[in-house]
């Protein structure tokens, strides 16, 4: 396969770079696609590395004749969540919405944007 094409299909994977405090060290993983990572001191090398070891996966991976999960870059959102709460917890929420004049949607949806 081209390099090219190994990239865009690596581009299709979110790769996150982020410090741990317990590892002491910046540790980056691309969830969806591999479990584990790569780890180290310097964050952009940390990331360098993370990209070839995703191109490097999916390499394997195609070369042994599987399919690759769905990528998890730029997903389109429906917009609509399901939450399951307790009967009490759905009527007391409802009665809050109403005394603020809004439907059930929008007052949470208000709450859970403003955290």
């Amino acid at each position: 396969m081209k390099k090219t094409e190994l990239k865009a299909k690596a581009a299709r994977y979110v790769k996150i770079v982020e410090w741990s405090d317990e590892d002491r060290c910046f540790v980056g993983t691309c969830p969806g696609l591999m479990f584990g990572g790569v780890h180290g001191t310097d964050e952009a090398k940390v990331y360098a590395e993370l990209c070839q070891a995703t191109e490097e996966v999916i390499s394997l991976m195609e070369s042994e004749g599987h399919r690759l999960p769905p990528g998890t870059a730029k997903p389109s959102y429906s917009g609509k969540v399901l939450l399951r709460l307790e009967p009490a917890v759905h009527q007391r929420l409802a009665l809050q919405a109403q005394g603020n004049g809004e439907s059930l949607n929008a007052f949470l949806t208000r709450k859970l944007v403003a955290g």
